[in-house]
């Protein structure tokens, strides 16, 4: 009978470790789990803030002392590129056309900018003239 009581009590040990161990587990995942969600939403936070001081940045641009172009020439679209320049053009004499990419800090090129880049140092730029009929005509 002692055998029994021995072998019932280190089984009620047994159990009694384990839900020990998954009752300390379950709060250190819990603490865990905190501490990341909150590294997540502080870099989250961090990289919306970046992106948005990015897209008001290339806005003013034309504005800044380092803009070397006549801001009256610049048009901003966004996207691909953010800035399209006809250099010279208020003065009445255009010079060129240039695409200007702003960036801030070590940001690179997108995939799709990096192709608006490549057509334009291959030269694979068009002229297209559209003229659309109105329906009284």
């Amino acid at each position: 009978m002692s055998v029994t009581w021995n072998l019932l009590a280190a089984l009620l040990a047994l159990v009694l470790g384990i839900g020990i161990g998954l009752l300390l587990a379950l709060v250190y995942f819990q603490r865990w789990r905190a501490r990341y969600t909150d590294a997540i939403r502080q870099d989250a936070i961090q990289r919306s803030h970046a992106v948005t001081v990015g897209k008001v940045h290339e806005q003013l641009i034309p504005y800044l002392p380092d803009f070397h172009f006549n801001p009256k020439d610049a048009r901003f679209l966004g996207t691909p590129v953010d800035l399209v320049v006809f250099d010279g053009l208020d003065e009445g004499q255009l010079r060129r056309v240039v695409f200007v990419e702003v960036k801030t800090g070590g940001a690179g090129l997108s995939v799709r900018e990096r192709q608006v880049k490549d057509a334009v140092q291959a030269r694979e730029v068009d002229w297209i003239e559209l003229r659309v009929s109105r329906a009284a005509e």
